[in-house]
Formats: structure tokens, sequence, C-alpha cells
């Protein structure tokens, strides 16, 4: 362990995240010894394993890089290759409220479809998991790619596994190339996940650059990058260096840098230069960002440490700029060098103990940005500040609605003493509130209008990413979200129909549900990882009123039949789980009233004929 004093620490989660950098030396450079190894075995095993006992009883899995542009290059899918993930493999790799799937390197997700087809991966890992050893997944170069993939892939699967005390992966990269979107990015931020990746980047090794390029720019030049950086490359120089015009590749890859590096500081420093939206509308931005934890090592043995995607998107520009003391050509051929320096330089930096590791995170105050030896310019720390202030800002966003829980929580017991008080007069809250007779009725509606603007403001700040990518899937706010919608939304659907809302703007359930009980009822599916749409409970009333709409307008029993057997099987479900209030069955409730009109063909053999008539409990359908 190395001396406390040798470190400056910026922020504690970026820390905490991060303490394989300082508990676990031998596993970093296990790891980097055998994804280096692993290139020698590309074609004859799609990866290497190798067990360890300390710093605790793990199985590293490492996968060779690929030196095939076809691995690298789907020409099918212009301008940057990307295609939406397999949702079956990556559930959770979603923008939770809007729906959104998050997109990846698509030559990238092919080759990790194969490998899990084809090989003996799933079992590998299996039996790992099985023996209560830890699975670490590291590469080196695409290798990377395969092994963030896989790490996700393997995340996924713990998360929704019932097995107590399941030992997530950690996934450790050198050199990867970048590999999801900012869908991706926030995905693995808001899963809890970014801790468990750690990826070492050198200063200006070009691989973790060449995702920002369009296709355009580097489709025809690929190969002859890859040929030059092959472990059995023999003509590695200068000289070919510079034949093979990787000083015009380099150029065209620091314009393409600045542009999107420029474009997403102006995002986030809050730019209003109209010139933004029109410079996305004529040139192409790639859509990769960093995900995870990343490590920044400089060439003087330091390792500098951050979490924030903004920051590491901008350091991993500036740290390309040239010297102006260098040419253009030797620039491009450390840029190539020093993809295979890591495990030269972590072997240094581990003789030294680990020493000189700096966190930097959202902590930080508006003078302390402390980079070490990183040659930076007053633009580049004006930058790198700026993003740093931004997360800070999302975490003070965030305390300032944290402390709106209480009211929304006191507004929400004032409408379920509400809804109880009426349930115990023999009344639907449902109707009660449609038809505003009574005071209560009034207030209750107050009640509503202020929890309305309370939670609009959330999803606002969402959809405008003024909170931390973690608020979706902090468990507080989902089980408080989960209850107002439950609550909530009867009362809503009741006003939309109370003012004949659908003949103007259609159904509720098209048209006009709030993007408020949209975005809750996702939070809830996700966290209980079910199918998305499965819990509508909440929208119980606009289906009763869609069909009572229907069957009003001529429509044959038989052309609603199976919406309206669908329906009841999901009250059952609904009620047996406490998701469905009693007061529905109510003698005097409007549903019970319309479905007596049902032909009786149908309310015969109906799964809640008993609960309608008093019978007994709800019956399967």
């Amino acid at each position: 362990m190395p001396d406390q004093a040798s470190m400056r620490f910026v922020d504690s989660s970026v820390r905490d995240s991060t303490r394989i950098l300082c508990d676990d030396r031998v596993l970093i450079n296990e790891c980097c010894s055998l994804s280096t190894r692993a290139h020698t075995f590309y074609n004859t095993s799609p990866y290497l394993v190798h067990s360890l006992s300390q710093p605790y009883p793990c199985s590293i899995v490492a996968f060779p890089g690929s030196w095939v542009a076809d691995d690298w290059v789907p020409v099918e899918r212009p301008p940057f290759g990307d295609a939406e993930v397999d949702s079956s493999l990556f559930p959770s790799l979603k923008s939770v409220g809007s729906g959104v799937v998050a997109r990846v390197n698509a030559a990238f997700l092919s080759s990790f479809q194969r490998l899990l087809i084809c090989s003996t991966l799933q079992s590998e890992v299996s039996r790992t998991m099985m023996e209560g050893k830890r699975v670490i997944f590291c590469g080196h170069s695409s290798g990377g790619a395969i092994a963030i993939l896989a790490s996700v892939w393997l995340l996924e699967n713990c998360t929704q596994s019932i097995t107590p005390k399941q030992l997530y992966p950690i996934c450790i990269t050198f050199g990867s190339p970048l590999v999801g979107d900012s869908i991706f990015s926030h995905a693995v931020e808001r899963e809890g996940w970014s801790c468990n990746f750690l990826h070492f980047i050198m200063s200006i090794d070009i691989i973790p650059r060449i995702m920002l390029n369009p296709l355009s720019s580097y489709k025809e030049q690929i190969q002859s990058v890859l040929h030059l950086l092959s472990p059995n490359a023999s003509d590695f120089s200068h000289e070919t260096v510079q034949r093979s015009n990787m000083s015009s590749f380099y150029r065209t890859m620091l314009k393409n840098c600045l542009s999107i590096s420029s474009h997403q500081a102006c995002v986030f420093m809050g730019c209003t230069n109209s010139l933004l939206g029109t410079l996305t509308s004529f040139v192409e931005l790639s859509p990769y960002r960093p995900s995870g934890t990343w490590a920044f090592c400089t060439s003087e043995g330091q390792v500098i440490v951050m979490q924030n995607s903004d920051a590491v998107l901008q350091l991993l520009f500036y740290l390309m700029q040239l010297n102006p003391q260098e040419q253009l050509a030797q620039v491009a051929y450390r840029s190539l060098n020093e993809h295979w320096q890591y495990e030269s330089k972590l072997k240094e930096w581990i003789v030294r103990n680990g020493e000189a590791v700096i966190y930097l995170g959202a902590e930080i105050d508006a003078d302390g940005l402390d980079v070490g030896n990183l040659e930076l310019g007053k633009e580049a720390r004006l930058r790198l500040r700026a993003a740093m202030h931004l997360e800070k800002q999302r975490l003070s966003n965030q305390t300032k609605i944290d402390q709106n829980s209480s009211k929304i929580s006191q507004a929400l017991s004032s409408l379920g003493q509400y809804k109880s008080t009426l349930e115990l007069r023999g009344i639907s809250y449902y109707d009660s509130f449609k038809q505003q007779r009574n005071l209560e009725d009034f207030n209750a509606n107050v009640k509503r209008l202020e929890l309305t603007g309370l939670w609009d403001e959330i999803v606002e700040m969402l959809r405008r990413r003024e909170l931390p990518d973690c608020f979706e899937g902090r468990a507080e706010w989902v089980n408080l979200g989960t209850i107002y919608r439950r609550l909530v939304e009867p009362l809503d659907i009741a006003n939309y129909y109370r003012h004949s809302k659908n003949e103007d703007t259609g159904s509720y359930l098209l048209k006009g549900r709030p993007r408020r009980y949209r975005y809750t009822q996702r939070w809830h599916e996700q966290a209980q990882r079910i199918e998305v749409g499965s819990s509508s409970d909440s929208c119980f009333w606009a289906m009763v009123k869609e069909l009572q709409f229907d069957m009003g307008n001529n429509k044959a029993y038989v052309d609603v039949k199976e919406r309206l057997l669908k329906l009841e099987s999901d009250m059952v479900n609904w009620f047996n789980s406490g998701n469905l209030g009693r007061d529905v069955f109510l003698s005097s409730c409007s549903f019970v009233v319309w479905w007596k009109t049902l032909p009786e063909h149908h309310k015969s053999v109906s799964c809640i004929r008993n609960m309608i008539y008093g019978e007994g409990s709800v019956s399967d359908c």
C-alpha cells in the first residue's frame, strides 16, 4: 500500500471507485501482461484465462485485439459504424425515462456476440463464479472493447441474479477504443457500474481517439494503421510511419477531435451562440463517449484518474495537441508507439509502489485543478474546470430536489387519507374526484397540482441533463415515483376525461399521458428488471374509458373482447399484488356499473365476477 501522503485525493467517490490503483497493483500488472500476451494467441484462442489468489481469488479473462479492419470498421453502417445494442443481452443500456436505446460500435458488438455463441466463455464465467471467485475481464487495443462489452453483459446477469453476495466483475483495459455513445455512458453511471471499469490510456495513444472520427476520414487508412500496430509488424519505424502518410491521418483526427470537444464544451459551458446548432447540421460529430473510470498515464510516471465523461473527452483532445518543438511526423509516430508502452510504463509505476496518483472529480474547487505534470494550456484548464463544475452543479441540483421529497411525501399522505376515507364511505376514489362535488375533492385537486409542478420539474431537469446520471437509479426516488404514479395518475385520468380532453387531444394513453408518469413507470420497471410496459396498473381507468368509448361508438363486443379479457386478467394480477384498490369493485363504482352491462355470457365466466358481486376473491383468468 503506498504512502497516503504521496497521493492527492480530490473526489472521495472517484477515490473509492479506483481503490484498485492503490491495493491491486499485482492484479493490474497481471492484467496488462496477459492482455499483451493474448495477442499472440489471436488465431488459436478467443481469450486467455489466468487465476490469482491475491489480492483476492479471481480469474482474469484477457481478450486479444484484432488487426483486421473489418473487426473495427463496419463499412455498411456509415457515418460512424454504430448500431443499437442487443436489448436481450444489454437490457439496461438505455435512457430509462425516454426509452432511447444505447448505440455501440457494430463491429465490436458483432465480435462479442460471436464470442458468446462460438466459444466456451459463458461456461468459463459460470464455473468461475460458482467457485466464488471474481471475474476480471481485460484487454489491450480492441481486446479492451470486447472486455467492456463482456463486463456489461456479466453485470447485467449479476444484477438479475437472485444469488446472494454476487461478486460483480471488474474490467481493466489498456489503450481501448471508445465503444458506446452518451446513452451507454449514462446507463453505466446510472446503474452504479462506473467503478467496475478502469481504462488506462497513454497521453497521445491514437487508438482511444480513433472512434471520434467519421468512417469517411479513416476507413481507407485503418488497415495501414492496424498493420503498423500489429504485434507481428517487423517494419515499425519513423520511416515506415512517414511513408504510410500517418501525419495526414493524425492531422485529420486532430481536426475531428477539436470539433467534437469544442461542441461539447459549448454545451456544458452554456454557450447560447446560434452557430452551435448550425454546426451539427453540416458537421458530422461522433456519437462515441468515454464511460467508466479513466487513468491517464503521463510520460513522467503519474496517473491522472477521473470519471467525468465530459472532462475525459476534453483531455483526449488537448493531450493530442502538438508541442511547438515537435514535427507532426514525430507526434504521429509517438501516437502509434505509445500504444505498445502500457506494460513497460505500468511496471515502472508499480516499481515506484504505485505513487503519484491524482484523482479529479466533482468536489474540486474553482482554483484547485491539479493535473500533475500534464502540460495543459489556459483554455484546456478552463474547459476541465467547467466540466467538473457542471457535475458539481448537478449534485447541487440533486440536493435541492432531495429537499422536496418531504413535500411530496406529505402531499401523497394527504391523498392517501382522502382515498381511504372515500373507500370507507363506499365511494370510488376515481369517481369522487372526477365529479368534484365536495371540498375534499377540491383539496385533492390542489394537492394533485402541487405534485404535478414538483414532478414536472424533476423530469425536465433530467431531460436537460441537469441531474446526475445516477438519479434515475436511486431507490428512494424510484419508490417515491411509483407511489406517486399509482396514487395520482388515476386523478389525472379523471381530470382528463372530466374536461373531455380526449375529444381534442385524443386517447389519454396515446396522446395525453404526461412524461412524469411514463418516466416513473420506467424507473420502476428498470429497478425491478421487468418487461417495459408491464406495470401499467396506474393506467387502469384510461383503459376502461377507452373500452367504454369504443363500445359506446357502436363497436361490437366481439371487437373489444380480447382487450377486455386482457384488462380483466391484468386486474387480477394488479389486485393480488396490491396495486389495484378495492374501491374499484364497490357496487357504486362506475366501472362496476358499466361492467354489469356487458353480455351475460362474458360476465358468467369472467375471472373478476366474484369480486364484482362480492362473492369472494378474484380467480385466475
